[in-house]
């Protein structure tokens, strides 16, 4: 292979730059990179991100050659850009910090006291990464797909990668050399020294022609104010659990990320990162200590947000009417709803909970006191109900979430773990599963098989949203703003209708009082449904998909970018509702006071209405919530109770009235015998026929009850119809 001319690659560079052009709808050419080293040369932009598609379009094997030798030629670009800004300044700079009046004053100083016949050693000259105030990254061009970690191997080295992955670590930013300037304390020469390496070995003696003359041995004291630093960050990325091969775990990798790059990812988040996968040189101490082994890192150039499945960014782009017209026309609502899990028969009212739980209500902030606006649901039901299904599926759906399992995770998982840092040696707080999902969601599968002590971690964050942490001398509070979506089976395995619902669930009720909407999804056989349920799933499983319906779902990309819409809406509760919501507020902690078999009501109840209420206005994209977002709210609260208290109203549903009819007539008796001394054989005719016609009986159903019991000589009635005696 020829040597290449890397001055004439330069040439190349520069020409790129200076005439790439692309053409606007009315023809006129639109000098995409002149543009910015206009801002560049007027310090309104820091980094110059240089795209390879546009690169491929003047000169496919300059690409090649980026692609192949990537740090060479940032080196490249970067010279290119450094001797074009001057022709491209047309104003003066006014906002001038330290860094460039030391610039200027260094000029100055060399115009003025250098001989021209002088010449220079090459340390005291100015290096090119101290006098530039701009960085250069490359974009990938769109034809090199993302590869996985573990394709990642010797021949990508120097070469410019694609990797997609999730960021399990990110640490602090934090300032780091790029070029380090001395004094001398004898002649007072500057010297530089450039730093490429992760550690490096300070220069001692002054290089300055002045000291080698005249033998001082001028000491060199580093200055910080003179040095460059840039923005350093650590991450490590892991591959997808869906890319590992069978048997293995999950590979991860060191990304550096330097500049503007820094911050822009955080722990959890899906990303795809462009960069130079480079070896790491160690020098001294540390190599000695890693014996022969080298360690490699990718020196990140762009990190794009991903979605979790598909492959495409993070869709931040508004949605169009037309898009905006199709999701919220007729019945959007059932639509929505009908477009979670399509694959998942029946549950109608579950998935409505569950839209509303993505959407979520609005937060308030009452004088530094915090009301949440975050919706948490747990779904506890009989084996074979698709409660994980619903889970995964969400999972899938929400851009943050994480998913974990009741046995899978401890405490320390769920909130957080104080690690030692490897890179420093201090002791730092990694953050678990409710951290990693803040401002999302986190859901919680085989919920009930946690350990208690693990349980007791979520009861602060479902609530006050934060986690606090008192350990190895870190006393903090961490945000984990997170929807708890749990999934949870009823404590004999299956729901037994003969308990009641306390013992069934097994939940503490300080827990349970958290959960905005308790859903106990039964499973009772009945022979229509169990019919229809089978045809579905047969049919998901011929053609994997879900069988026709009335409507088409709305994919998830476009579901995401609505529920990220909704979510700007922040909707108000009206002076005019405000009656309406206490009174049936109160009316729902009689019925609780009244039936002793219900699920724990409290002031937190009324929360969780406001909250299912403004979740359903923001759905409907409105500012204001109307009566029937809370009658709707209302409905689902009693929906997610009805399915308890189903096998309830059932017996009493199928009972004869006559029957009923009887054992109120028993009661009676039962009364009377202890008011009156053993009297309790006889009921007065006039309050039995009170005591049914007030609980709802017509007279003639009450009259039909008595000759039927009469027949079958149970009661006897006497001439004059005023008493009811029992033989």
């Amino acid at each position: 292979m020829a040597r290449k001319d890397y001055e004439a690659e330069k040439e190349k560079c520069k020409r790129f730059l200076q005439e790439f052009y692309t053409e606007d709808d009315n023809g006129k050419k639109v000098f995409k990179y002149g543009v910015q080293l206009v801002a560049l040369a007027h310090r309104e932009q820091v980094s110059l991100f240089v795209d390879l598609d546009d690169v491929a379009e003047e000169d496919p094997d300059l690409v090649e050659s980026i692609c192949e030798n990537a740090k060479r030629y940032t080196g490249l670009f970067a010279d290119a850009v450094h001797e074009l800004l001057p022709e491209y300044k047309e104003r003066d700079v006014v906002a001038k910090d330290s860094l460039d009046v030391y610039i200027e004053h260094r000029l100055m100083m060399e115009q003025r006291g250098r001989d021209p016949a002088d010449t220079q050693d090459p340390r005291n000259q100015y290096p090119p990464e101290l006098m530039r105030r701009f960085e250069l990254y490359f974009k990938s061009p769109s034809s090199s797909k993302p590869k996985v970690v573990r394709d990642i191997k010797a021949d990508s080295i120097g070469h410019l990668v694609a990797v997609r992955g999730i960021v399990t670590r990110a640490t602090e930013v934090k300032p780091m050399m790029a070029v380090a300037t001395y004094t001398c304390d004898q002649c007072g020469a500057e010297t530089y020294q450039p730093i490429q390496s992760p550690s490096f070995m300070p220069l001692v003696m002054c290089p300055s022609q002045e000291c080698v003359t005249n033998k001082s041995g001028g000491r060199l004291y580093l200055q910080t104010r003179g040095s460059k630093f840039v923005k350093f960050q650590e991450l490590r990325i892991q591959e997808h659990s869906d890319q590992v091969p069978v048997g293995n775990i999950p590979r991860s990798m060191t990304v550096y990320v330097r500049g503007e790059n820094a911050r822009l990812a955080q722990p959890g988040d899906h990303v795809a990162i462009t960069g130079i996968f480079l070896p790491l040189l160690r020098t001294g101490f540390s190599q000695a200590v890693q014996g022969l082994l080298s360690e490699t890192y990718l020196d990140c150039h762009s990190i794009t947000l991903m979605n979790k499945t598909e492959d495409d960014e993070l869709g931040n782009d508004e949605l169009t009417d037309e898009e905006l017209r199709g999701i919220t026309d007729e019945g959007f609502y059932e639509k929505l709803a009908g477009s979670i899990a399509p694959e998942i028969y029946g549950h109608e009212d579950v998935k409505k909970a569950l839209l509303l739980l993505l959407v979520g209500g609005v937060e308030q902030a009452p004088k530094g006191m915090k009301i949440r606006g975050n919706i948490n649901i747990c779904l506890m039901g009989d084996p074979g109900v698709a409660k994980s299904q619903l889970l995964s599926y969400i999972d899938r759906l929400a851009p943050r979430s994480q998913y974990t399992t009741g046995r899978g995770s401890s405490g320390v998982g769920l909130t957080a773990a104080v690690m030692r840092d490897p890179l420093t040696g201090e002791m730092t707080l990694e953050g678990g599963a409710l951290v990693l999902a803040d401002l999302g969601i986190c859901c919680i599968d085989e919920f009930d098989k946690m350990a208690d002590a693990d349980r007791t971690a979520i009861h602060e964050v479902m609530e006050q949203q934060t986690i606090s942490i008192a350990k190895a001398g870190i006393m903090t509070s961490l945000n984990a703003r997170c929807s708890i979506l749990a999934a949870a089976n009823p404590a004999y395995g299956r729901y037994n209708p003969r308990k009641s619902i306390e013992q069934n669930i097994q939940l503490p009720a300080a827990l349970l009082s958290r959960f905005d909407l308790l859903w106990l999804i039964q499973d009772k056989p009945d022979a229509d449904a169990d019919l229809r349920l089978a045809q579905h799933i047969t049919y998901v499983h011929q053609h994997s998909r879900q069988p026709p319906t009335h409507f088409t779902p709305i994919e998830m990309k476009l579901m995401r970018r609505y529920i990220a819409l909704c979510k700007k809406r922040q909707p108000v509760v009206p002076e005019s509702l405000a009656d309406y919501i206490t009174a049936a507020y109160v009316e729902m902690r009689k019925e609780a006071r009244i039936s002793k078999d219900t699920t724990f009501t409290s002031a937190r109840t009324l929360l969780s209405i406001l909250r299912l209420s403004t979740a359903l206005a923001r759905l409907r994209m409105m500012d204001t919530v109307e009566k029937e977002d809370v009658n709707e709210a209302m409905r689902l609260m009693e929906m997610s109770k009805d399915s308890l208290q189903a096998d309830k109203s059932g017996t009493a549903r199928t009972q004869r009235p006559a029957d009923v009819i009887f054992s109120l007539v028993r009661e009676l008796a039962a009364e009377g015998k202890a008011g009156r001394g053993g009297a309790g054989r006889v009921v007065r005719m006039s309050e039995a026929e009170q005591r049914c016609i007030s609980r709802g009986f017509t007279p003639a159903q009450f009259q039909e009850a008595l000759e039927e019991y009469e027949e079958l000589n149970v009661w006897q009635v006497n001439q004059a119809r005023t008493r009811i005696t029992f033989v």
